[in-house]
């Protein structure tokens, strides 16, 4: 397993479960109901991808070698940063430039996603494929 992607999993979990907490508690008077909608499409996309970091983690113990996989975990990590670490600055700033940086990582999710079929695909093939006699 590489550790990295789970800790990396983990930690997006649990900073995801606090700025939700935040968001719904702390938040909810200050900002306008727009806002809050980014801040938490932020915290939902977090929480879905921390999910992917651990998934990537768990694949990488029956291919440990995998460049597909790390670049997979290494783009969804960025993705967070990128996507809803823009929306959470959004939210809370105001500032509307930041929107600028959020499709940025919303590309890098779909990539890793991407990356992670491509993966699925050729471990398919490699399970399927008859042995040679």
């Amino acid at each position: 397993m590489k550790p990295t992607f789970l800790l990396l999993g983990a930690l997006s979990a649990l900073t995801g479960i606090g700025l939700g907490a935040f968001g719904a508690h702390g938040l909810k008077a200050i900002l306008t109901p727009e806002l809050l909608a980014v801040y938490q499409t932020g915290v939902t996309y977090q929480m879905w991808h921390a999910l992917g970091l651990i998934l990537i983690a768990l694949l990488c113990q029956h291919a440990p070698a995998s460049k597909l996989l790390d670049w997979a975990g290494g783009l969804m990590f960025a993705g967070i940063l990128m996507f809803s670490g823009s929306l959470y600055l959004l939210a809370l700033l105001n500032q509307k430039w930041l929107g600028m940086i959020t499709p940025i990582g919303g590309v890098s999710f779909l990539t890793a996603w991407l990356l992670i079929a491509i993966f699925a695909t050729q471990a398919r093939r490699q399970i399927t494929r008859e042995p040679t006699q």
